[in-house]
């Protein structure tokens, strides 16, 4: 299977081994949603082989150097949406989204559960969008 092409015209962001611009991105969160934002970053980290990021559109990107882009953090007002780039490939997937599915994460219990890390888990060793 090759690389998902982005489902927008819009140009994926750029790819860069520097983790700065995803810790700048969490300090600029609202408060209140920076332990669950900072918490999906810890365990994305933890997965994540040759980890590459990005910041654009006011999202935070995760990817890899062999699998592309395959995870979105979105910051609203009262919630962090975790999207799975690649989500409809996952097992089990979330029930929201299409091609990409994605979880409102609303307190730090829901950033910890055991089916959050496995979504994480898996979305991190497939394939994603290229760049």
């Amino acid at each position: 299977m090759k690389n998902q092409k982005p489902l927008s015209s819009k140009k994926p962001p750029e790819p860069d081994e520097d983790h700065r611009p995803i810790e700048e991105w969490i300090a600029d969160v609202k408060p209140s949603l920076n332990p669950i934002v900072s918490e999906l970053d810890k365990v994305i980290l933890k997965e994540l082989k040759n980890p590459r990021y990005a910041v654009k559109w006011g999202k935070a990107y995760y990817g890899s150097a062999k699998f592309g882009w395959c995870i979105e953090l979105v910051a609203y007002d009262v919630s962090v949406n975790i999207v799975f780039l690649n989500g409809s490939q996952l097992s089990q997937p979330p029930k929201l989204g299409g091609e990409t599915r994605y979880v409102k994460i609303r307190d730090i219990e829901e950033a910890k559960s055991s089916q959050v890390f496995e979504w994480i888990k898996q979305s991190c060793q497939m394939l994603g969008w290229s760049w």
